[in-house]
């Protein structure tokens, strides 16, 4: 046979498109067996012996595409089928197929999980080795402006600080805590201050082979702390061989301020905000820590973005007068904007204004979306995204968010409790149960929330389970000077109905939910119809609270009543509910069975 002969032939019986297909598919078993056999502790020589049966399997894969067809009777020599007959050209088309579509998983998926995987890091808690155990503000400053120099290199996977700051500065068992952080490199690390110098110690560890990567110990004066966070995120970066772009080598040069003074404050205010966001003490402890910074150094950008964010907060949730602290927010976000206007702390400053201040949502997605390609692995800025989308109705979008916030902070429990809220309000339950499975594995047999969960089972009307779980839960609210809060007016006109004024309450109502619409927040807005359908229950205005409860059963949303949404059975069950019992209209909405 003639050489064209022989390449017409190995074409018609697709020993070609075989050998495409095997040797696509074969790469991507060994990349499967490269990253998955180590998290099962089987042996290197189990990912040799993969690819040797790989390798001794290629020219037998020939062998049979050359000498054997696959019929509708089955498979068949070559010689022996009809050529009239044959379904060679079908099965090269499904070959093709096969080829792209792992191609593109290959080129997409394999190679980018393999390289993020190599390229993961966490970052544990730094040891304070200070006598004064009151620096340990120090140490943990530290970490967290490593961690954010990290974020900043788009080639990285770095997992947040509220995930690893519930492990010890020095555990034993590092494979363990790779494995469910989903990295594979970790970073230990000591600070010890001693007045104006500073000794930062750092190792970085492959926690699958135990093998340690890159070591350094710098011993500087304070003034010359930002150059040792700078050189520690490249060391890491070279070790990792992750590429650099000009605009990242920038932000690791970046040095905030010339005052050790106001760097000292700056780094207590981050210690005040990380300890807990729903404490009402601790954010103005981090207020006036971030006010002495920026009075020690005016010129100091980072400050006075922190201070923005951290009023914007206190008139968000809100603290006090929110008033004065709307006005603090604004003033210090212009100081940041003239002094670095396109810096990722400063436009999440804008955003956090936008979003808690001005509730202008469109304009805080947009910010968020571009402090999302200058800090690649934030999962802050994908809690932000997801807390926008939630409130624009766009719930898919904000559980997608959710999700991924998640793979870079797996134990954030501000995170795994919004997913959890979110999940609910969709009326998710078993979505919603796991997430709160994994909160009580970080903090087993809490009160709050086992009482969430309680309050999940209820909404599904499971009664035993609810019982089960469900323990007294206080709850303490600030409520003075807050004219525009939607929650407190809620309350006004929910008291006033009990109180007999009816068009009080009705008039009540009328604001609140004007203080909070639901076209503008579609979380928190049904919430304020659901309170009026109560009113209208408790003043005899049957018909409009059935028209109002017909409404939210079909509506995702944050109840104010229940741990999530109104759903038919709390209507069956719960006796607020009893002036309506005899409606048919009423009865029927308790029939209706969940989307």
């Amino acid at each position: 046979m003639n050489p064209k002969n022989i390449l017409t032939e190995l074409k018609r019986r697709n020993v070609y498109k075989v050998a495409i297909a095997y040797c696509v598919v074969a790469w991507l078993l060994m990349q499967v067996a490269s990253q998955i056999f180590p998290f099962f502790d089987i042996p290197s020589w189990g990912v040799r012996l993969v690819v040797l049966l790989l390798i001794i399997g290629f020219p037998i894969a020939l062998i049979l595409a050359w000498a054997f067809e696959l019929t509708p009777e089955g498979i068949k020599r070559t010689e022996d089928v009809d050529l009239s007959k044959s379904i060679r050209r079908k099965t090269g088309r499904k070959l093709d197929f096969i080829q792209k579509n792992t191609e593109a998983e290959s080129t997409e998926q394999a190679p980018r999980s393999s390289e993020s995987l190599a390229k993961s890091i966490a970052v544990l808690p730094f040891e304070n080795l200070s006598r004064d155990p009151d620096n340990a503000y120090f140490a943990q400053g530290i970490q967290e402006e490593i961690l954010t120099r990290l974020t900043s290199i788009a080639d990285l996977k770095v997992i947040s600080r509220m995930s690893t700051q519930r492990y010890q500065s020095k555990p034993g068992n590092l494979s363990k805590i790779a494995k469910q952080l989903g990295v594979r490199n970790i970073l230990e690390g000591s600070v010890q201050k001693v007045a104006d110098t500073v000794r930062v110690n750092v190792q970085l560890i492959n926690a699958q082979t135990d093998s340690h990567l890159w070591a350094e110990t710098y011993d500087r004066q304070l003034t010359d702390i930002f150059r040792v966070e700078s050189e520690i995120a490249k060391g890491i970066a070279e070790s990792l061989q992750a590429k650099l772009t000009g605009r990242e080598e920038q932000a690791l040069a970046v040095k905030p301020t010339n005052n050790p003074e106001a760097y000292d404050a700056y780094l207590r205010g981050l210690a005040f905000e990380a300890r807990s966001i729903h404490s009402f003490d601790v954010p103005m402890k981090a207020v006036d820590s971030y006010e002495r910074a920026v009075q020690l150094d005016p010129n100091f950008p980072l400050a006075w973005a922190r201070l923005s964010r951290a009023q914007a907060f206190a008139y968000f949730v809100p603290i006090d007068t929110p008033a004065a602290r709307r006005d603090a927010a604004k003033r210090a976000l212009e100081n940041a904007q003239k002094l670095q206007p396109n810096s990722p702390e400063t436009l999440l400053a804008l955003g956090y204004y936008q979003y808690h201040v001005l509730r202008d949502y469109g304009s805080a997605k947009t910010t968020f979306e571009r402090v999302s390609k200058m800090l690649p692995s934030s999962s802050e800025v994908l809690k932000a995204l997801a807390y926008i989308a939630r409130r624009g109705g766009n719930w898919d979008e904000s559980i997608a968010y959710f999700e991924q916030a998640l793979a870079l902070d797996p134990f954030n429990m501000e995170l795994l409790l919004e997913a959890a809220s979110t999940y609910t309000m969709l009326r998710q339950f078993p979505a919603a149960l796991k997430l709160h499975d994994r909160t009580l594995d970080i903090t087993p047999n809490d009160p709050a929330r086992l009482a969430e969960k309680a309050g999940i089972y209820q909404a599904e009307g499971n009664l035993q389970e609810a019982a089960k779980l469900l323990s007294e839960v206080n709850a303490q609210t600030p409520c003075k000077n807050q004219p525009d809060n939607a929650l407190l007016a809620a309350g006004l006109f929910l008291a006033n109905a009990v109180l007999g004024e009816k068009e009080l309450a009705l008039k009540e109502a009328e604001r609140a939910i004007t203080l909070s619409p639901s076209i503008k927040d579609r979380m928190q807005g049904p919430a304020c119809e659901e309170i009026l359908a109560l009113v209208e229950t408790m003043v005899g205005e049957n018909s409009r609270a059935i028209s109002t409860l017909t409404r939210l059963l079909q509506t995702p949303y944050n109840s104010w009543l229940y741990l999530g949404p109104l759903t038919a059975s709390l209507l069956r069950l719960d006796p607020l509910w009893d002036p309506l019992r005899s409606d048919p209209a009423f009865q029927k909405l308790c029939e209706e069975k969940q989307p």
